[in-house]
C-alpha cells in the first residue's frame, strides 16, 4: 500500500478536478474521486488508478464518508448555483475529518460586495474554509477560463465567425489558462503543502490576447478564416437559451453575463500574465492555440462539410427566433441576497490593495 497521503478530489469529473486526479495519479498518490455518477469520465478515473466514490456533495452525510481516511483534499464546488451550500458542507466534514491541508479553487474576481452572488458566495467560502488553524490552505484564484472559449468553437469552425460578448476586438483582456494548466498547480499545491500552505496562486496563459488574437488562434486551428464579432450581452444570452450547454441554468447564465461585463471592463488583464504555472506547476503554460488544436483533434463534428454548415445556419437561426429573458429580472425573480452597493472588482479599493502582482511571491516559494 502507498505510503502517501490520500488525496479527495471533489467535482473529479469536472474541468479541473479529472486533470487533478490523473495528475496526482502520475505521481504515485493514491486518489479518492468524488463524482456523481458512473459515466466515461470515472472510467478514465478508474483506469487511472482513482478509487471511485459516486455520492451527492451537496450531501454532509455523502461528504463525511468521502473524507474517512483522507489526509488532503481539493476543494472544487460544482459548476452550478448553491455553490457556497457546497463549501460549507466539504468545510464542516473538512474539520471533522482533520484534513490537513486544502487546496480551494477560488475565483480571480472574489470579493464582498460584487454584483455576481456567485462570486460572493466565493469570498465567503475562501473565509470559512481557513478558519480552522490547524489545517492549511493554498487558494488558487484562475480568471476566465480557455474552456469558455470552446462553447463557441462550432460556429467558428463552421461558420467562420468568433461570437463572444468581449468588447473591441483589439484590446488585449485576458490571458486565458488551460484546465490542465489550473490542475498542475493545484496538484503541485497538493503535493507539497510545506511549500503552498497559505499561498495564493493564479495560473493564467502565457500571454495576453485580444479577442481578434483568439478569433487567429482558432481560425489557425480549424485551417480556415475566423473573424470576431462583437455580440450584445442580449444575444449571448439568446444563444444559451437556444442552445444551451451542459452545465446551462438561469442562474449561471446571469453571473455569465456578469463575468463578461467584468471581461470588457478589463479586470481579467489585471496583472496578468503571472508565472504561477511554471514557477508552481513546474511546466510552461499552455498557449490558447494549442488548446484549441487539441480540442479540434478530439471533435470529428468540427470537420467543415455542406451537411455540417447548414446545420449551423440553423443553429443561428434558432438563435435569433429565441425569446430573451430579463437577466436583472430573473436574478430578482430567484430572491437573491443583493448588496446595497455592489461594486465592479477594479472600483473596489480592497479588491485592488489584495490583487497586486504575486511573481515575487512565487520567487520566493520557490527558493525556499
Amino acid at each position: 500500500m502507498s505510503t502517501r497521503p490520500k488525496v479527495l478530489v471533489t467535482s473529479a469529473g469536472g474541468k479541473t478536478g479529472l486533470h487533478t486526479t490523473l495528475q496526482l495519479r502520475e505521481k504515485g498518490f493514491p486518489v479518492r474521486a468524488f463524482v456523481r455518477r458512473q459515466d466515461h469520465r470515472s472510467e478514465i478515473l478508474k483506469r487511472a488508478g482513482a478509487e471511485i466514490f459516486v455520492g451527492d456533495q451537496y450531501s454532509l452525510g455523502d461528504m463525511r464518508a468521502a473524507m474517512q481516511g483522507v489526509q488532503r483534499a481539493y476543494q472544487c464546488a460544482p459548476t452550478a448555483p448553491n455553490g457556497l451550500y457546497f463549501n460549507a458542507v466539504f468545510t464542516a466534514a473538512a474539520f471533522e475529518a482533520r484534513l490537513e491541508h486544502v487546496v480551494t479553487l477560488s475565483q480571480w474576481l472574489s470579493s464582498a460586495n460584487h454584483p455576481s452572488l456567485f462570486t460572493r458566495e466565493v469570498y465567503l467560502s475562501d473565509i470559512l474554509i481557513g478558519m480552522r488553524k490547524e489545517m492549511s490552505v493554498t487558494t488558487v484564484n484562475p480568471g476566465w477560463f480557455a474552456d469558455n472559449y470552446l462553447m463557441v468553437l462550432d460556429m467558428a469552425a463552421h461558420l467562420g465567425v468568433f461570437t463572444m460578448p468581449l468588447g473591441p476586438g483589439n484590446v488585449k483582456k485576458n490571458a486565458a489558462p488551460s484546465n490542465e494548466d489550473i490542475a498542475r498547480v493545484v496538484t503541485a499545491s497538493l503535493i507539497d503543502p510545506a511549500s503552498h500552505a497559505g499561498q495564493t496562486y493564479r495560473p493564467t496563459g502565457p500571454e495576453l490576447l485580444s479577442p481578434d488574437d483568439i478569433a487567429r488562434a482558432m481560425g489557425r486551428a480549424l485551417g480556415r478564416r475566423v473573424r470576431y464579432i462583437d455580440i450584445s450581452e442580449r444575444m449571448m444570452v439568446k444563444a444559451l437559451k437556444a442552445l444551451p450547454p451542459s452545465n446551462y441554468s438561469v442562474a449561471a447564465v446571469t453571473q455569465l453575463a456578469l463575468y463578461a461585463d467584468e471581461y470588457r471592463r478589463g479586470a481579467f488583464a489585471v496583472n496578468a500574465p503571472t508565472d504561477h504555472v511554471e514557477g508552481v506547476g513546474g511546466e510552461q503554460p499552455e498557449a490558447l492555440e494549442n488548446v484549441i488544436r487539441r480540442t479540434v483533434s478530439s471533435r470529428p463534428d468540427l470537420t467543415r462539410s455542406p451537411a455540417r454548415s447548414l446545420g449551423a445556419i440553423a443553429g443561428f437561426l434558432r438563435i435569433l427566433a429565441t425569446r430573451p429573458f430579463n437577466l436583472r429580472g430573473a436574478e430578482k425573480a430567484r430572491d437573491y441576497v443583493r448588496p446595497q452597493t455592489p461594486v465592479f472588482s477594479q472600483d473596489d479599493p480592497a479588491w485592488l490593495a489584495s490583487h497586486h502582482p504575486e511573481k515575487p511571491r512565487v520567487a520566493k516559494v520557490l527558493a525556499a
